[in-house]
């Protein structure tokens, strides 16, 4: 199917310089590139976290026995909960 296009200029000129270079045609080299982007399955630019995790995934959760409130203190550190308080 033909259709028209508008490309800036220097992305048009690095795509014919690549497709030179390559020894293909410029319709194989966007072909490829919009294959590219419609295969990619993260969004462009989109930051990926890595994975962190630790432990057995299958093993018990070590957080279950306390409560919100203990999780709580623990987290900000309060003295009943073995942190010593700042002298």
């Amino acid at each position: 199917m033909k259709t028209t296009l508008e490309i800036h200029d220097e992305l048009l000129r690095r795509a014919k310089l690549h497709a030179k270079k390559k020894g293909r045609t410029l319709r194989s080299v966007v072909e490829d590139g919009l294959r590219r982007a419609l295969d990619d399955e993260q969004p462009p630019n989109r930051y990926k976290m890595p994975d962190m995790r630790v432990g057995d995934p299958n093993g018990e959760n070590p957080l279950e026995k306390y409560t919100w409130a203990e999780l709580r203190d623990m987290i900000y550190e309060r003295p009943e909960y073995g942190e010593s308080e700042p002298e």
